[in-house]
């Protein structure tokens, strides 16, 4: 039978061609992604912050990615579903990488497993694919361990960032995301691989774009600064459960005649 799911192979024949991708956390919105039209969807660890309340992506677990993970797989039926890989999950070995990869794909169902790093974390890349599993890298501004190195700010280290990308491609990656790079950076890059490149906050010349579902439909308070807002989803929950308490402090719900 053939994959019902689209494959990594089909994206990267999308090289060149733009596609959205968002992040995805729980079964009712990757239906609702999946229902727009949009058929990648990444289980990013950012979930440690706008799910679980943290104020960074390092305390997410292993388990916290499989729960979410599967989740998401269970709420779509097509999709690319790219699974985060959790800061501590992948560093110390290669043994430790191919470990958590297989039991990501394992327990959730995901289409492929994505981790951070550069020409660092290569060999990574290459155990784990050499396991028959899938790979993103991701490089730029690397928010696990943003904190204690470098920081949020763009990055504009032309020899560095192009060294970091085309490791992570020849590792063999199926695509490459670029968070934070400059814009005129970011083009160089995606024209020197044949992978394809997905940017967040690195300009509109990557292949591909992702956002985060929570800034994309206004459910965060504090989103990065090239975030567009594209639907204004507090507003409308805020004013929908404001409705339903009046209701029920009024005795006007539960109507009585359904009693």
């Amino acid at each position: 039978m053939p994959d019902r799911r689209v494959s990594a192979a089909a994206l990267v024949k999308r090289k060149g061609v733009p596609f959205p991708v968002v992040t995805a956390y729980d079964a009712p919105f990757a239906r609702f992604a999946e229902n727009a039209g949009i058929d990648v969807l990444l289980v990013g660890d950012t979930l440690g912050m706008v799910v679980l309340g943290y104020d960074a992506t390092a305390p997410v677990e292993l388990r916290d990615m499989e729960r979410h993970g599967a989740a998401v797989v269970r709420g779509s039926q097509h999709a690319h579903v790219i699974v985060d890989l959790p800061f501590g999950a992948y560093e110390a070995s290669d043994v430790r990488a191919v470990e958590s990869a297989v039991r990501l794909v394992k327990r959730t169902g995901g289409s492929s497993v994505k981790l951070e790093g550069g020409v660092r974390s290569a060999a990574r890349i290459a155990a784990i694919v050499n396991a028959g599993i899938p790979v993103v890298g991701h490089v730029g501004v690397l928010p696990q361990t943003a904190a204690l190195g470098e920081g949020f700010r763009r990055r504009t280290a032309r020899d560095a960032i192009l060294a970091d990308a085309r490791a992570v491609a020849e590792a063999g990656a199926f695509a490459v995301v670029l968070e934070m790079v400059s814009a005129e950076l970011a083009r160089e890059v995606t024209a020197a691989l044949a992978v394809p490149t997905i940017g967040i906050g690195s300009g509109p010349d990557c292949d591909a774009q992702v956002l985060v579902l929570h800034d994309v439909l206004g459910m965060y308070p504090d989103p990065p600064p090239f975030v567009r807002r594209f639907a204004d989803l507090e507003s409308v929950a805020v004013g929908g459960l404001r409705a339903y308490g009046v209701a029920v402090r009024e005795r006007t719900y539960p109507p009585r005649t359904l009693q």
